[in-house]
């Protein structure tokens, strides 16, 4: 197939060959190389891991599972904040080929219903309790609801010990056995999507998906075995487990958790203290880290690099991350769940404008696309459409769900992300909102994210989001949430229209403007839309 170089269409370098291993062997490869070198570091509890001790408690573990049934295409839950048992439970999983299936730490007992008896799961692991969610109360609520569910394991208990030493009674070549029986096409994690309508789907990830683009995320930024990552961000998501612990240890990286929840100050601390090289962070993280009142105490002098991802990353944040937290090489990434994650991403030696302007360019072995969402058809550089991309990367398909498949992967394998994006002339994409999240005000196509962008020059503003919210006149008008910086008077609707004037075109303009405290966010550090629309609509009574 041919296509017109002016039309929003790339491909990927394949100068570097795919990984065409299982994360398993590819482990164990990494820690026979490695088997002196730092592999996992837990900050809270002081526990610190080689590769070699690290490979000794996965096989420990390993076997400990297949001694409790556990076997090739079963499913493993995981439900728990970032501790170490975690990681050891992500490659312990992978060397049996059990599909692994992370579970969301916000869940409550309906959404963890759903989660169990969709995936089918056998077996689930979780920490009994914390910061307020009784993981084993809940577990044990709804126990007599899941018949497939035949064990519970809790981090830190007996259950835990006990599920460990079973794996004594196995030969000592059960692992390598086990990991014989893989390929790299098989599934090995379901990932739930937070969905904002209905239940949420499970994308489903092969060896092969993740473990390529775990490598190629940190190969993007010069990760070698010299390299030490600080993961704030949640294992149970694709930027902890996949471009975090997989992007370390595909090249014998040292990870770092700083805490088992976000923390800001635990985490410049993990940085100082363990001299880290590289942090990751979604924007509203790396926020919070530059707005302590004592960030300039912290030593970030070892940092180079890190990504920023999952959400649409302000230019002066990323321009401060270089700056004053010496993260000089940083690369935004982007990407979703089903494409496990990273389609986009930008390089160390791109100038200031391509690292703070865009996502970056397709990765290796991706082809990506920029399509018309009524016709399906390629639009010019230049022209907003929806981001599609198709590769290794894509997902197999959402968990026992062919229909939901279909409607995101079409029959020539392109993944629809639903999100609106820009290709430049050189490649590089900026992306521009959420097709839901466009704003139509009287027929015009508003994307909130430009006028994000521009607030975020104002000197007294921390934060900023835009949605669209109903009007009788125009269909739809546009309200500005503020987090405001300390020290600052908040503003309202006529100084920021001031502050616009001559800026932005009027329509533009945010016609409300709510100063608030925070943000309401998933888990991860997404910003949820939907419920902002909801309470502008009962705060304004714009019902």
């Amino acid at each position: 197939m041919t296509y017109d170089v002016q039309l929003s269409h790339t491909t990927g370098s394949t100068n570097i060959p795919l990984l065409e291993g299982t994360i398993g062997a590819n482990f164990q490869a990494t820690a026979a190389r490695f088997a002196q070198r730092d592999a996992l570091i837990d900050k809270p509890s002081g526990r610190r891991w080689t590769y070699g001790q690290l490979n000794d408690d996965v096989d420990a573990l390993a076997r400990g599972l297949l001694t409790a049934g556990v076997a090739k295409g079963h499913r493993v839950g995981i439900w728990a904040p970032n501790v170490p048992e975690w990681v050891i439970l992500q490659y312990a999983t992978a060397k049996i080929g059990a599909i692994l299936v992370n579970v969301n730490p916000s869940y409550r007992v309906h959404e963890l219903r759903y989660a169990i008896l969709q995936s089918g799961m056998s077996m689930i692991v979780a920490l009994p309790h914390f910061k307020g969610s009784e993981y084993q109360a809940m577990i044990e609520q709804i126990t007599p609801e899941c018949p497939g569910l035949k064990a519970a394991v809790y981090i830190g208990t007996p259950s835990w010990n006990t599920l460990v030493a079973g794996g004594q009674s196995q030969p000592s070549n059960a692992v390598e056995r086990a990991m014989a029986e893989l390929e790299p096409t098989d599934p090995i994690n379901i990932q739930y999507t937070s969905g904002t309508t209905g239940y949420p789907k499970g994308a489903t990830l092969s060896h092969r998906n993740i473990l390529n683009n775990g490598y190629f995320v940190t190969e993007t930024i010069g990760f070698t075995e010299a390299d030490r990552l600080c993961v704030p961000v949640p294992f149970y998501h694709c930027f902890g487990m996949v471009m975090g612990n997989l992007g370390s240890t595909t090249h014998g990286a040292a990870i770092v958790i700083p805490a088992p929840a976000f923390d800001a100050a635990a985490t410049l601390a993990a940085v100082q203290q363990e001299r880290c090289t590289a942090l990751y962070g979604v924007p509203t993280m790396f926020i919070a880290e530059l707005n302590l009142p004592n960030f300039a105490s912290y030593d970030l002098s070892s940092l180079r690099t890190g990504i920023m991802a999952g959400s649409p990353c302000p230019v002066e944040v990323m321009k401060s991350a270089m700056t004053q937290m010496n993260m000089s090489a940083v690369s935004i990434a982007y990407g979703m769940t089903e494409t496990s994650p990273v389609s986009m991403q930008t390089l160390m030696d791109d100038d200031v404008a391509h690292r703070t302007e865009t996502v970056g360019r397709v990765h290796p072995h991706l082809e990506v696309k920029i399509v018309d969402p009524a016709t399906g058809e390629s639009v010019p550089r230049g022209t907003p459409g929806e981001f599609c991309t198709r590769g290794y990367s894509v997902m197999l398909g959402y968990w026992n769900d062919s229909e939901k498949t279909a409607s995101a992967v079409d029959a020539e394998q392109w993944m629809h992300t639903g999100d609106l994006a820009v290709m430049y002339p050189d490649g590089y994409v900026n992306i521009v909102g959420r097709i839901k999240d466009m704003v139509i005000r009287g027929g015009e196509n508003l994307y909130p994210r430009e006028i994000e962008e521009f607030l975020y020059h104002h000197p007294d503003i921390a934060d900023v989001q835009v949605i669209g919210v109903p009007d009788p006149e125009y269909g739809e008008e546009l309200c500005a949430w503020l987090l405001m910086k300390p020290g600052t008077v908040p503003l309202d609707a006529a100084a920021v229209a001031a502050y616009c004037k001559g800026n932005l075109s009027r329509h533009k303009v945010p016609r409300y403007v709510l100063v608030v405290d925070e943000f309401p966010m998933t888990v991860t550090g997404k910003v949820r839309k939907m419920d902002m629309r909801e309470r502008t609509v009962a705060i304004l009574g714009l019902e």
